[in-house]
């Protein structure tokens, strides 16, 4: 499981020109599923994105976590697997089917109780980079 953390100062999703999820401050998690991930993966990684000490604390270090004033906003993310060692049309072999990685998904935005994308969907993402601050993640 692959997960691209950017902190911003706000951060949206559309789908069909609606907005089906956004956030103020917070964390945009773009998040990719591999054939072998599995719930404990899931669990893990919610865990560990949740604990991430980015923000600023009161003497200017990133030294704090979330916290309850911070949102996570979701976002499915196949592409997070794409391999495009050889030649430029990236391969996603690599990423789960549907069917493994949408519960997985569901699980995450769950723990993290985060707004999120349509999985599947052609989504259109929007987001104030917050730093920028971004870090890949895997587990």
């Amino acid at each position: 499981m692959r997960a691209l953390v950017q902190r911003v100062s706000r951060a949206s999703v559309r789908v069909d020109g609606a907005v089906v999820g956004e956030i103020g401050a917070g964390l945009l998690v773009l998040l990719g599923v591999t054939h072998d991930d599995t719930e404990a993966d899931a669990d893990r990684l919610a865990a560990k994105i949740a604990a991430l000490r980015i923000f600023e604390d009161a003497a200017g270090k990133m030294n704090d976590a979330l916290g309850p004033a911070r949102r996570i906003l979701c976002i499915s993310q196949f592409t997070l697997y794409g391999d495009a060692r050889k030649g430029n049309r990236p391969s996603f072999v690599a990423a789960a089917r549907p069917e493994h990685a949408e519960p997985l998904y569901a699980r995450v935005c769950a723990a993290l109780d985060a707004e999120r994308g349509v999985f599947g969907a052609h989504m259109e993402v929007e987001l104030v980079n917050d730093g920028p601050v971004t870090l890949l993640l895997e587990t």
